[in-house]
């Protein structure tokens, strides 16, 4: 995205559109990055670096992280230590999230939820 251009889903999903990739990257300060992710039947990612929230903007499935499988819906928060295997699982043809890595290499190291 250009940097005149809102930071907004439409605006994403064009310049996914334009890329033969399930993610593009939109924006980057300091240690945030945030993508865009729509991946086309099955996700093919692997475990990352990075701490990552993933904010789900339409669809449905299922996410695994490790051990644990749990479903998703539209407006949810998931997040995704550094270094644990996680996928989108049986997701819906229209699903698609924004992706927000950030924090130092190998993760934060506290975590607690409300």
């Amino acid at each position: 995205m250009k940097a005149d251009e809102r930071l907004t889903v439409a605006n994403a999903l064009a310049q996914l559109e334009r890329e033969d990739s399930p993610y593009e990257k939109v924006f980057r300060h300091g240690s945030l990055h945030v993508e865009i992710y729509k991946p086309d039947h099955e996700d093919p990612q692997t475990k990352h670096s990075l701490d990552e929230i993933y904010v789900v903007i339409s669809g449905t499935g299922f996410i695994v992280r490790g051990d644990d499988r749990q479903a998703f819906e539209v407006g949810e928060v998931i997040f995704v230590p550094a270094g644990i295997e996680h996928r989108f699982e049986e997701f819906s043809d229209d699903f698609a999230t924004w992706v927000f890595f950030f924090g130092p290499e190998g993760g934060e190291q506290e975590t607690w939820f409300i």
